[in-house]
């Protein structure tokens, strides 16, 4: 392919706009392919495509090009050529067959880049695009696994739906799209592989509540929950809805779930979901009503806020916005939620904890301390994880607990 460009102008734009001021990387994709009604289908996959890629590999290209932070729009001219230099020999791929000379290439530099290609290849944390102080971090948690995590978390994420059964079968999804573009997972009956990315928002199925975009990963949790209809379910870190309107679903729409979230804009964005699919059993409610539910609710889902780490491969800005000041505190957050939200359980009832993270610390080590704090009040049963490295899917962390007394 010949690079235009427009096209190159458009991802020098896209990262200024994700990393000079910090604007998340789907939103900007999102504001590039509405910009211009002229682009085709391949100008718009070629912006997508190389805008996440910078941004995936974005330590790996600044080491290439030798520049530790951009600050002028030079910069990231010379970061793109970086790119399209070694593109190629890092994933195997390049859809530009020439770099054009232009005045904002330097040509002469391709030398230089391909040979800083090859040392980084001896720097683990910068071969695998990640911050040093996150890497310190991985290697001390997950030791020898910390790599197979990163390589895992370096692919693009395969697009999931998660099938409406209120509404329809998942035989049903496969025939809208074709069996030639849609297989059903087998060991998570609800969920849709595509095999070919498109933008399904646009599709009346869509529209009329069939289906759902959800990773297979994140929609093994509602049924870790084993939800029952008839129930009184509480969905304590709702956020957009995704996994609250599993749960509905597995309720077969009977009984009542009440929602909450910090950010009422996301409450408001799950009551839009719930109208398109067909869900009439769920309340939204804020925090401050939590005591008010004390010993009453008989299943508690508590997807706590964490750093991300499970979800790299959708989310691949969020590394580069981590700081470890956040991780210490997100971890203290999610000791208060459990501490204060488990109160709502009845004796009898069940809490599910679960994270979108592969560390530990945010993790089994959380539920380790819960318990020792409790001392005999709960008792745990299960715990799981989705392993990116595995099984093609977002790692989740998930531990199911049994109120006891």
């Amino acid at each position: 392919m010949r690079l235009h460009r427009s096209l190159a102008e458009a991802v020098i734009g896209g990262m200024i706009e994700i990393f000079q001021h910090n604007r998340q990387a789907d939103k900007v994709v999102d504001m590039l392919l509405k910009s211009n009604k002229k682009w085709g289908k391949r100008d718009r996959s070629f912006i997508a495509e190389h805008l996440y890629e910078m941004v995936r590999w974005w330590q790996l290209v600044r080491y290439t090009a030798e520049i530790e932070e951009p600050e002028s729009r030079e910069d990231y001219w010379r970061i793109l050529q970086a790119w399209l230099t070694i593109k190629a020999d890092h994933l195997g791929t390049s859809s530009i067959t020439d770099i054009p000379d232009w005045p904002e290439f330097n040509l002469s530099l391709s030398g230089l880049f391909e040979l800083r290609y090859q040392k980084a290849k001896g720097i683990r944390g910068v071969i695998h695009s990640i911050p040093d102080w996150l890497d310190k971090v991985g290697v001390s948690e997950l030791e020898e696994k910390w790599v197979t995590q990163l390589q895992a978390q370096n692919r693009q994420a395969p697009l999931y739906l998660r099938v409406n059964s209120l509404k329809t079968t998942p035989d049903k999804v496969i025939a809208i799209f074709g069996a030639e573009q849609a297989i059903q997972v087998e060991e998570v009956p609800s969920a849709i592989r595509l095999l070919k990315r498109e933008q399904v928002a646009n599709r009346d199925s869509f529209k009329m509540g069939y289906f759902e975009v959800q990773d297979v990963g994140s929609q093994k949790i509602a049924p870790f929950l084993n939800p029952q209809p008839g129930e009184l379910v509480v969905d304590a870190c709702a956020g957009g809805g995704g996994k609250t309107l599993h749960i509905a679903a597995l309720m077969k729409n009977q009984g009542n779930i009440i929602a909450m979230d910090t950010e009422p804009a996301k409450l408001f964005e799950l009551q839009r979901r719930a109208k398109r699919a067909g869900v009439e059993i769920i309340k939204t409610r804020s925090l401050d009503e939590i005591n008010s539910l004390h010993g009453r609710v008989d299943r508690l889902l508590l997807d706590v806020p964490c750093s991300g780490l499970g979800v790299l491969r959708r989310h691949p800005d969020s590394k580069w916005k981590l700081t470890p000041a956040f991780l210490q505190q997100i971890k203290k957050t999610q000791r208060v939620i459990l501490r204060d939200y488990s109160e709502m359980v009845k004796v009898g009832g069940t809490m599910v904890y679960a994270t979108c993270s592969i560390l530990p610390s945010e993790s089994e080590e959380q539920i380790q301390g819960f318990l020792a704090d409790t001392a005999e009040k709960w008792l745990l049963v299960s715990e799981s994880r989705t392993n990116p490295a595995t099984e093609d899917c977002d790692g989740f962390y998930m531990a199911a607990l049994v109120r006891q007394s």
